[in-house]
């Protein structure tokens, strides 16, 4: 858990996955993991989801977390560690959290009160997902986060390129990115608009992660 949280810390982006196409999404997820993302999160939601991370998992480089993502049930769990999925994300405080945390499996549950973040803690939770993001903002991170100091947030939900670098000013320790960089990629869409997208997120975070580093 801890060099999980570790390479979150360093790398500070998680993109998301939630296609309509198998082989859309898997196009999708070897794009970003050649534009250097090393944190993927592919939903149980795109179809023949588990074949997918299936493949995506195999073609990863050594050092990459291939993910399953809107992880609800212990099913859920037990289906995507054994396709080589390495971490689950939950849109909730669901039976897969604490699933997730008995076998070992880092978890990044999803929240959003004061009340769900401590009760996804409690489950075992590695970090939390402050979701949906886009409701309050910034401020509402902060303000979740000034009693909860300990708890590392990743703020998830319509977070596009200008607004990277400003969770990370209020303590988010990584954020995670769907259709603001998927796009229509993982439906078919255009992978060099993808990979541009990619390449813009990637520069937004770089001067924050540097400057983390330095402190």
């Amino acid at each position: 858990m801890t060099g999980f949280l570790h390479g979150l810390r360093s790398e500070g982006l998680i993109a998301i996955v939630r296609g309509t196409d198998a082989a859309a999404s898997v196009r999708t997820s070897l794009a970003l993991l050649d534009e250097g993302y090393r944190f993927l999160e592919i939903s149980l939601t795109t179809p023949d989801a588990l074949d997918v991370i299936a493949e995506v998992a195999r073609e990863a480089p050594a050092g990459t977390h291939i993910g399953g993502g809107t992880m609800l049930t212990v099913d859920d769990v037990t289906r995507v560690r054994d396709v080589g999925g390495t971490f689950t994300v939950t849109p909730a405080v669901a039976a897969s959290v604490a699933e997730s945390a008995r076998i070992g499996m880092p978890v990044v549950a999803g929240a959003m009160t004061p009340t769900e973040v401590v009760a996804a803690m409690v489950a075992g939770a590695t970090a939390v997902k402050l979701f949906p993001a886009s409701v309050g903002g910034p401020p509402y991170l902060k303000a979740v986060r000034d009693p909860l100091p300990h708890v590392p947030f990743v703020a998830v939900g319509g977070v596009d390129v200008d607004m990277v670098a400003r969770y990370f000013e209020v303590g988010a320790i990584g954020v995670g990115l769907g259709s603001p960089l998927i796009g229509d990629a993982a439906a078919g869409g255009d992978l060099g608009a993808l990979r541009a997208r990619a390449k813009r997120f990637r520069e937004a975070v770089a001067p924050w992660l540097a400057g983390a580093a330095a402190r």
